[in-house]
């Protein structure tokens, strides 16, 4: 029996909100508490993982026109619920909803754990593609 549900409709409280990204020590996330909240109230889709007592477990977000291209921002996992398949679910569900667009994208931080987690769930490393490698730019402020 599954320890969480997920819903793409659930209300989010600011408090739930900083206290998932700050157990994850999103510190760059968590230093502006308002401007966390106006990105995700600007998302194109939330989908949240919620405990059987209503604490926000996870989340994840994607920023997308809906046409040709979803930019996968966050997937958050409570510490405690890492590794229970709770972020495979919610990407999954990023993925369905935006599996008629031509490119899911996302950028993510240079940790083996998060490279296999993204290759089991059907992404590839820029460097990695076939017949040759694309380049991904970033640019960070």
């Amino acid at each position: 029996m599954s320890r969480y549900t997920i819903s793409s409709s659930s209300e989010l409280h600011p408090a739930e909100v900083l206290s998932l990204y700050e157990s994850v020590r999103w510190d760059a996330y968590t230093k502006d508490p308002e401007l966390l909240l106006s990105a995700i109230k600007g998302s194109s889709f939330v989908v949240t993982a919620r405990a059987a007592d209503g604490e926000l477990v996870g989340l994840a977000r994607a920023i997308s026109d809906d046409a040709t291209i979803c930019y996968v921002q966050d997937i958050v996992v409570r510490p405690a619920f890492q590794r229970e398949g709770v972020g495979r679910t919610l990407l999954t569900r990023v993925v369905e909803r935006y599996g008629h667009v031509r490119q899911r994208v996302l950028i993510t931080d240079d940790e083996p754990r998060q490279r296999s987690f993204y290759e089991a769930m059907g992404f590839t490393e820029g460097a990695d593609f076939r017949p040759g490698p694309i380049r991904v730019f970033a640019q960070f402020r």
